[in-house]
């Protein structure tokens, strides 16, 4: 029995470049890329006001969605940088939302 996918490829419209990084970092320092892909994402927009005692500032975040698994290579997503909308962005959380026979449904990043 097939699954049938949450996150359907025709809802996936917003142009996005995905970089997911690996666990550790290379010679230089730097973090290890597990994965850089120019793909679409069903994207949704959000933002927050974080006021301090001096000032405040507007942090924005958003949800890409993927359909299936982004990266196979990679248990679980823990860290990289999106770009879309001409900005660049960064992976806060990283989910995979799995089916009960254990594949992976959608990809889902959290990027602020």
């Amino acid at each position: 029995m097939g699954w049938p996918c949450l996150v359907p490829g025709a809802l996936s419209k917003t142009p996005i470049t995905v970089t997911l990084y690996d666990e550790g970092i290379t010679e230089d320092g730097a973090p290890v890329v597990a994965l850089t892909v120019e793909t679409t994402c069903n994207w949704q927009d959000s933002a927050k006001v974080v006021r301090t005692d001096e000032t405040h500032m507007v942090q924005l975040s958003g949800v890409a969605l993927f359909p299936g698994d982004l990266c196979p290579t990679l248990a679980a997503i823990s860290s990289g940088k999106v770009e879309v909308f001409g900005g660049t962005r960064d992976i806060f959380r990283g989910s995979k939302a799995r089916n009960p026979d254990g594949t992976v449904n959608y990809t889902r990043l959290e990027l602020m």
